[in-house]
This record gives C-alpha cells, sequence and structure tokens, in this order.
C-alpha cells in the first residue's frame, strides 16, 4: 500500500468512497492510531491505495487540477 492522502477524518472518508468507486480498493487509518477514536472528523487520517493503483488514482484526483494551478 502507498500513502495517497493524508488530512481531516471527515475528507479522508469522502475520497475513500470516491476511490472505491473506481474500483480501487483505499483504505485509511488514523495518522496518530494511539490516540483515542473519539468522533473528532477533523483528526488527521491517511488514505491508503494499492500500489498498482496509485498512478490511476493520481490521474483521478490529482492531474485535471495540476493545470488550475
Amino acid at each position: 500500500m502507498k500513502l495517497f492522502y493524508t488530512g481531516p477524518l471527515v475528507n479522508v472518508e469522502m475520497l475513500v468512497m470516491m476511490l472505491e468507486k473506481h474500483q480501487i480498493a483505499a483504505t485509511q487509518e488514523f495518522e496518530d492510531p494511539t490516540q483515542p477514536d473519539d468522533g473528532d472528523l477533523n483528526r488527521l487520517a491517511k488514505v491508503l491505495v494499492p500500489e498498482v493503483d496509485y498512478d490511476r488514482a493520481y490521474q483521478l484526483f490529482y492531474a485535471a487540477r495540476e493545470d488550475e494551478l
């Protein structure tokens, strides 16, 4: 698995769902797993994607936005 995104849990959950709609088996985990899960949607989390799907995920979510910069 390869790190794809780090950010607030609320964004991570949405991104995982969107990746799964494109048949990319993404997983999420907390940035600091030792902290208790208190339901804070701003808690930092990570999205991991299989290395073989990383380039396709990047194209779906980042490549089009590079032109906007």
